[in-house]
């Protein structure tokens, strides 16, 4: 025979649904916010390019590059 709910056992399911939706919530602010920055970063990046800022790309002022090359 299955045993009958008691009155505390429905709180502690409540309190588990209630933090999986602030979990839930959360994460979706979360996941928001990193798409935000990611596009910022990314127009950002492309402004900067454009304006002539020092380039992230490697670049071989010494000449290094045909010598590792032939080896």
């Amino acid at each position: 025979m299955a045993q009958p709910f008691t009155m505390t056992d429905r709180p502690r399911d409540q309190q588990k649904e209630n933090r999986a939706r602030r979990l839930s919530a959360a994460l979706r602010d979360n996941l928001k916010r990193r798409k935000a920055q990611a596009k910022r970063r990314k127009v950002v990046g492309h402004a900067e390019h454009a304006q002539g800022a020092p380039s992230t790309e490697t670049h071989d002022s010494a000449g290094f590059a045909e010598d590792k090359q032939e080896r």
